[in-house]
């Protein structure tokens, strides 16, 4: 698999990333054997870039990552976690929709300087490792906090940043930056602090170019690492305009399955997968250094990297390119 270079901080990465948020039971469950087998299919497939998070599934998907790469030698894959969530054991959680079948672990936003250090620890025993490749400070967004997101990422400057820095500094992680759903709250947080890296998710997309004018260069020009997340836009990207297809995490707009129609429309003309050019797109800037995509089967992992190596020919873009400017 192609690789690229990860920012200043200068490791190689594979281009093609798997993300875990279905292998942290979102909607349904995952059976033990499935992500087994998934993980186990990506490392095949050149796979070395592996997101996760505490979030995902309460813990689930970081316990699964440490199972399938335990034996694998530390020093030959990527790791990525977050922090900004605290989980605590608990006899009964409530309600952990969209997740299903978590451990028993309540969740809880902290965005301290040492709830984050604890959090920092917490993840280094789930994931059985002694540091991590790069930490990022997860969901300091509107999408996820509404009118608290001033707040919420003020204190994540305060403490949680700073927490990241003294992790770097002690060498529990190479590279540290956040992880958020919108392209001005990255700029926020580049024009506040240092960062190594950002993963955005859904800015840079066949459906959402947000993160193109502004962003992305400005991660260019200083050496910042950007990971390229929901590049499927959550499903609908992958799976094309079927009944319910979703975006964003829920059922897509009329004018969204328009777009998509139309772009399929062309996709048919050059005989290409739908999939494949979003994906193709999706690591197409110069930024990117790894387009992290989620699968909840060896099908779809396969179905992926497949699409990530395709060719898509010039005329394409150019008829792409048009659409826009219709």
């Amino acid at each position: 698999m192609q690789t690229r270079t990860f920012g200043r901080i200068g490791a190689e990465v594979s281009l093609g990333g798997l993300g875990t948020v279905a292998l942290g039971n979102m909607g349904r469950s995952v059976p033990t054997s499935e992500s087994r087998a998934l993980i186990d299919s990506a490392w095949d497939g050149g796979v070395r870039f592996f997101d996760t998070a505490p979030m995902y599934g309460h813990g689930l998907a970081e316990y699964r990552i440490a199972e399938q790469l335990r034996d694998r030698p530390r020093e030959d894959y990527f790791l990525v976690t977050k922090v900004g969530r605290t989980l605590t054991p608990a006899a009964s959680v409530g309600d952990t929709s969209p997740w299903t079948d978590t451990p028993p672990l309540a969740m809880s936003f902290d965005y301290s300087y040492d709830g984050v250090l604890r959090q920092a620890e917490a993840s280094l025993q789930r994931l059985g490792t002694n540091y991590f490749d790069a930490l990022l400070i997860h969901d300091t967004d509107r999408f996820t906090h509404g009118d608290s997101q001033p707040e919420r990422f003020r204190q994540a400057l305060d403490g949680a940043f700073r927490a990241l820095v003294r992790l770097r500094d002690e060498g529990v992680t190479r590279a540290i930056g956040f992880g958020v759903n919108e392209t001005d709250v990255c700029l926020d947080a580049l024009r506040a602090v240092d960062l190594d890296c950002l993963l955005i998710a859904g800015t840079y997309t066949l459906l959402s170019t947000t993160a193109r004018d502004e962003l992305l260069p400005e991660c260019a020009r200083r050496g910042v690492a950007v990971i390229n997340g929901r590049v499927f836009g959550s499903g609908i990207l992958a799976t094309g305009t079927t009944l319910g297809a979703r975006f964003n995490y829920t059922e897509a707009a009329p004018e969204v399955v328009e777009r998509v129609r139309r772009i399929e429309r062309i996709c048919a003309d050059f005989d290409v997968e739908l999939g494949a050019v979003a994906t193709r797109f999706a690591s197409s800037h110069e930024a990117i250094a790894t387009v992290c995509m989620g699968a909840r089967s060896v099908e779809q992992q396969q179905r992926n990297l497949r699409w990530l190596e395709a060719e898509v020919p010039d005329e394409l873009w150019i008829a792409l390119a048009e659409l826009d400017d219709a």
